[in-house]
This record gives structure tokens, C-alpha cells and sequence, in this order.
């Protein structure tokens, strides 16, 4: 395929030159956006909707109860929309499970330590929720060390168990967007706050399906390192999804109904850290040149920047921060537009209400 066409496909596909009417329904449309930065994950769903989405709408939806997040895959918190949680920790969680299993035994995390933790936990998940700092501290009472990342283990372990993940925002911004912005979640136990989850016939495949969907055109490797399946698991949900996607190029697979473009699609958009556009392939540089890789990360930190990306290239990095005070993006492309840049970015500040 041509990189001119492949870019072109990809920013469809991302719903960034389709742009979806809500941001429930981009969140639909992606199923999983990468959010360990929680404005991160909501701006994202926010780039790829219609109009001037807030950031007071994306915080309504987890209000809701329709978007939650949670470690869905490769050990990392994605938003997804509630209905689809349960399926696809039955795909991704014993995967997950195996790859912290070193680190869990290390903190002393097994089933029993488990079991205790969700008998302290439980009654509060399941009335409302409570932040992290209330769960460390029902587990500090309980005589459970949540100390030196332990916490933050067992909260994962229970989330693949599927018995809670983090739904309504704690202290979001007032009406208007006055205010600081929310960075924190209640945790919400499964039970009681995902009322119809859903129950794809065979869930290997819906993944690989919705996957394509939402990033192709893309490959059997790129599907098996985003959903952090093993590449014969990958293989394996490509052959159980034939017919539900269609190979546009060798081993490079598609939507069967690609999103139809804007009539007023911008050229540039300002994504967010760890954006899909970018994060969720083996290979990155069809859409950021080879020695730029290191600028934008993931770096020795482990961080991704926000990009700028231009007819759809990385242009250029941005900051969250920097942006709602005016600053532009750093552009290390001569071609890039900075007015172009500017929009994308005064889009971004508008969604944040600042």
C-alpha cells in the first residue's frame, strides 16, 4: 500500500478526518484508548468527535457509567466503554496476569493476599467507589501494606480479575470548565456499575475485528503488540476473523466499511500523550520519521509525548500544559503550518474549557 493512501486510511480509520458524532461513540469506535494520563485519554476521545466536544461531556459519560478505565491490555489503563470491559479481559487478562507474575510474586500479591484485599475493599467499591488514597487506606487498617507499588499491583490484579475498574471522575470541573481538572477516578466495583455488559460470540476475533476497525490498515503484529497477545494469538484471531475484515495489501487488513471523511477535515490535529495514532503499532515510522522516534518517545521514562501531526505525519510536539497558556508546538517539520498547528492546539484549550 502507499504511504500517501496508508495515512490517508489511518486517519479515517482513527475517526480524526471521520470524526464521530459523540465521544461515546468515538470511545465505541476505538474500544481502547491508552490513558495512564487521564486527560490524555479523554482529549483523545475528544480529538476524534464532531464540533467543540468538553471535557465536561467526556466526564459526564464516566458519570454515566457508559466509559471506564482500566487495565485492559499490556498492564496499561485504556478508557473503554463499559459494555465492552468484561470481554476483553477474557481475551487479555491471563496474558497480563503472566507477565506481572514475577513482579507480584516479589510483593508478596498471591490469591489469599488477593481474596483479603477485596474483602476490605468491596463494600465501599460497591457503595459509590472510593479514590486510591481511600482504598491504601482500607488496606493499611486491614494490616495490607499498600507501600512501594504494592497498591497499585493489587488494584491491577483486581481489575483483571474483573471485579472492579475506575468509573466517575472524583472532583470534576464545575459546569463551564472553571476550575482545576480532575486527574482521578472512584473505583467502582464491576458488578454493580456495569449493568449489560456485552458477549461477543467469539471474543479472540471481536478484538482483532474492533482493532482493525479502529487503526487500519495494520497488521497481525501491530493487533499483537497493541493487544499484547502472544504473535501465534495474534495469528490465530486473524484466521478467526476472516470475512469480518478485508486485506487491503499483503498481511495489511482493513475495516470492511471505512468511516465517511468530513466535508471540512483540518490537516493537522493535536494529539495527546501516548495517542493511538501513534502508540499502537509495531512499526511507527510510516507516521514519524526514524530519527524523531527518540523525541517523541516512548523515552527512558517510559513517556510519549503529544505530536503534532500534519497530513498525517508527526510535525511536531506540544505540551498539555504549555498549551492552555498560549504556548505553540514545537514544529521540527519546515513544511508544517503553523496555523494549522495553532488551530489544532486552540482546539485542544477549548476542550479543557481554559
Amino acid at each position: 500500500m502507499d504511504p500517501r493512501g496508508l495515512l490517508a486510511a489511518r486517519l479515517s480509520s482513527h475517526r480524526l478526518t471521520a470524526p464521530a458524532a459523540t465521544i461515546v461513540d468515538a470511545a465505541r469506535h476505538m474500544l481502547a484508548v491508552q490513558s495512564q494520563d487521564l486527560l490524555a485519554g479523554r482529549w483523545a476521545l475528544g480529538v476524534r468527535t464532531r464540533k467543540s466536544p468538553t471535557l465536561d461531556a467526556a466526564d459526564a459519560a464516566f458519570a454515566r457509567g457508559e466509559l471506564v478505565r482500566a487495565w485492559t491490555q499490556r498492564g496499561t489503563l485504556h478508557i473503554i466503554p463499559a459494555r465492552d470491559l468484561a470481554w476483553v479481559l477474557s481475551v487479555t487478562a491471563d496474558r497480563q496476569r503472566q507477565q506481572a507474575a514475577g513482579r507480584h510474586r516479589a510483593l508478596g500479591i498471591d490469591g489469599d493476599v488477593l481474596d483479603a484485599a477485596w474483602r476490605v475493599i468491596g463494600p465501599s467499591a460497591r457503595d459509590g467507589g472510593c479514590t486510591r488514597a481511600e482504598i491504601f487506606a482500607l488496606l493499611q487498617s486491614a494490616g495490607i501494606d499498600p507501600t512501594g507499588q504494592r497498591g497499585v499491583h493489587l488494584l491491577f490484579a483486581l481489575t483483571v480479575a474483573g471485579l472492579i475498574c475506575q468509573g466517575p471522575i472524583e472532583g470534576g470541573r464545575s459546569s463551564g470548565g472553571r476550575g482545576p481538572i480532575a486527574r482521578e477516578q472512584r473505583f467502582v466495583a464491576v458488578e454493580e456499575w456495569i449493568a449489560a455488559p456485552a458477549h461477543p460470540d467469539d471474543p479472540l476475533a471481536e478484538l482483532f475485528v474492533r482493532y482493525v476497525d479502529g487503526h487500519g490498515p495494520a497488521g497481525v503484529r501491530d493487533f499483537a503488540w497493541w493487544s499484547g497477545l502472544t504473535i501465534g494469538a495474534a495469528h490465530d484471531a486473524a484466521e478467526r476473523a476472516a470475512g469480518r475484515v478485508r486485506e487491503v495489501d499483503h498481511g495489511l487488513f482493513a475495516a470492511l466499511r471505512a468511516p465517511r471523511r468530513s466535508l471540512d477535515e483540518a490537516t493537522a490535529f493535536a494529539l495527546p500523550a501516548f495517542d493511538e495514532y501513534y502508540i499502537s503499532y509495531a512499526d511507527r515510522t510510516p507516521v514519524c520519521d526514524a530519527h524523531r522516534l527518540d523525541t517523541v518517545g516512548p523515552g527512558k521514562n517510559g513517556m510519549v509525548r503529544p505530536t503534532l501531526v500534519e497530513r498525517g505525519r508527526v510535525a511536531g510536539v506540544w505540551s498539555h500544559a504549555d498549551a492552555t497558556r498560549g504556548a505553540p508546538a514545537e514544529l521540527f517539520d519546515p513544511d508544517a503550518d503553523p496555523a494549522a498547528a495553532a488551530s489544532a492546539l486552540a482546539r485542544f484549550t477549548r476542550f479543557v474549557g481554559d
